[in-house]
């Protein structure tokens, strides 16, 4: 795994711990209708619908994303099952992952 590749999963694992991250599909698509969601992680191996859907409604909201890492990775990093999506809620770690995830390798 790159170095920021891990430097932002351990991002996503201290956003989970601090309570300032909502997973799955459902929870993902309410954290962007209701505003509270800052940045929206994408598994690189979700479905191209999975992909489409979370890509189009961030936009339309407003809210950067990310198609990164694996659904095992990411759900194994916040300390679940597989997810293929994912919102952090906070402003600060928010931007801190897209700063890591913005580097270049």
């Amino acid at each position: 795994m790159a170095g920021k590749d891990a430097r932002a999963l351990s991002m996503l694992s201290i956003s989970a711990k601090a309570g300032k991250l909502v997973s799955g599909s459902f929870m993902t698509e309410r954290a962007l209708q209701d505003g509270s969601a800052r940045l929206v992680i994408i598994a690189g191996d979700a479905s191209d619908n999975t992909k489409k859907k979370f890509s189009n409604k961030s936009d339309y909201y407003r809210v950067p994303h990310f198609i990164f890492s694996s659904s095992e990775e990411l759900g194994s990093h916040i300390g679940k099952g597989d997810r293929t999506s994912l919102a952090i809620t906070d402003e600060g770690l928010a931007r801190s992952i897209i700063n890591i995830l913005k580097q270049e390798v």
